[in-house]
């Protein structure tokens, strides 16, 4: 199952984008889905139809999907949201407010990966195209599976904690319902689960992230910070689609916003190669319905498959020689001045980029070795262990 991600900064087109590019897929005979894991859901205006909160057809080998979050807890997770509600009331939370409150942080992710997952197993679909939020919200989809296991376990342990509690107060001091087997088992599943889903996301071989860039400074400045990221999270990143570019005959009257375009468009090819490049040319004007979109797709895509995979390089390998172990991860654009690090006691290295982090877990062959030092240099960190009885000193 190949799944392409598509992500962007707020407006620049991400949506059409994506529609666009499944469509394409669907004519040339994958079976296909675009899917929206943004609250603010807009396929079915691009599209110029209406969509139900389930996978709707839309024509010959092309579904569609927005995920709507209050359907997931009932069909999904009803034994965790009944749990929930019976908490809040318990604490004199009542009515709607109770129900609101049970829909938890993070869960709009979980379904959207969950899907996932059942496309996969099933074998549903040859393409799945997301169309995801802003940035911030998609670097939390990102890395929701390392996040949500950090946190599952965490709940857990207090779970086991309040069932020790209640076991020994025999209930009496306990002013809260208790979780029931069914509730633990669905936050169990759903921990496995993530872990299949970071699988997926990590293979760089059929899951790759496009960004979507319009020639605009701001713009660019958060493509490159999103560019970091995504490498930071060992996702593959294979290329960059340049939307919203005005063609150079557009006239007198945009002559200004031309010359600026052209800066931003050499300093996107300076800094960005050699990424694989897409660019749409079109006027500043809004895309609706599939003539639009079916022109986009022509712009980005000519005759060539929207399907391919532009590079499968992953962001993050392993390296070793006689005595030394290597993780090398690359961050582009990032500086040293950004970078912190330290490994844990519990053998993974929590990686610092900026405002995001991220734990990576170290295999087995580096759990009897010291973190021997760590260089940033053409755009790569490389962390380097020795094996303790080396007497290497960690930093």
């Amino acid at each position: 199952m190949r799944l392409i991600i598509n992500t962007g900064k707020g407006g620049v087109g991400k949506t059409s984008v994506s529609v666009a590019t499944a469509r394409r897929c669907a004519d040339m005979g994958y079976r296909t889905i675009v899917m929206s894991t943004d609250s603010a859901h807009s396929l079915a205006d691009s599209m110029d139809i209406e969509l139900p909160s389930t996978i709707t057809n839309i024509c010959p080998n092309l579904d569609a999907l927005e995920i709507d979050i209050i359907t997931e807890m009932k069909t999904r997770w009803d034994d965790i949201q009944d749990y929930i509600i019976d908490f809040m009331s318990s604490q004199g939370v009542q009515g709607l407010s109770a129900e609101e409150m049970a829909i938890l942080p993070g869960m709009e992710m979980i379904a959207a990966l969950m899907y996932i997952l059942d496309f996969k197993k099933n074998d549903r679909y040859d393409v799945v195209v997301m169309d995801t939020a802003p940035t911030a919200e998609t670097l939390r989809l990102m890395s929701f599976p390392d996040v949500s296991q950090w946190y599952a376990d965490r709940l857990f342990g207090i779970v086991k904690r309040l069932m020790s509690l209640a076991r020994m107060t025999v209930g009496k001091l306990i002013d809260f319902p208790l979780p029931s087997k069914d509730v633990l088992g669905s936050i169990q599943r759903i921990k496995d689960q993530m872990s299949e889903a970071k699988d997926i996301l990590e293979d760089s071989e059929h899951t790759t992230v496009r960004l979507v860039v319009n020639p605009e400074r701001m713009v660019i400045s958060e493509t490159k910070r999103a560019y970091a990221y995504l490498c930071l999270y060992n996702k593959n990143v294979e290329c960059l689609i340049v939307n919203r570019v005005m063609p150079k005959d557009a006239g007198e009257y945009f002559g200004d916003k031309l010359l600026e375009q052209e800066k931003h468009l050499e300093y996107i090819h300076h800094a960005f190669d050699p990424m694989k490049m897409l660019y749409s040319e079109q006027m500043p004007t809004e895309l609706v319905g599939w003539d639009a979109l079916n022109r986009l797709a022509d712009n980005l895509y000519g005759d060539g498959d929207p399907s391919e995979v532009y590079s499968s390089r992953s962001p993050m390998r392993f390296e070793s020689d006689e005595s030394t172990y290597r993780i090398v991860l690359d961050i582009p654009f990032a500086e040293k001045s950004q970078v912190e690090l330290y490994r844990t006691k519990d053998d993974s290295v929590i990686v610092q980029v900026g405002g995001q982090k991220r734990n990576i877990g170290l295999p087995a062959v580096l759990s009897h070795t010291r973190m021997a030092g760590a260089e940033l240099k053409n755009h790569e960190l490389v962390i380097t262990f020795r094996r303790e009885e080396d007497g290497s000193d960690q930093r």
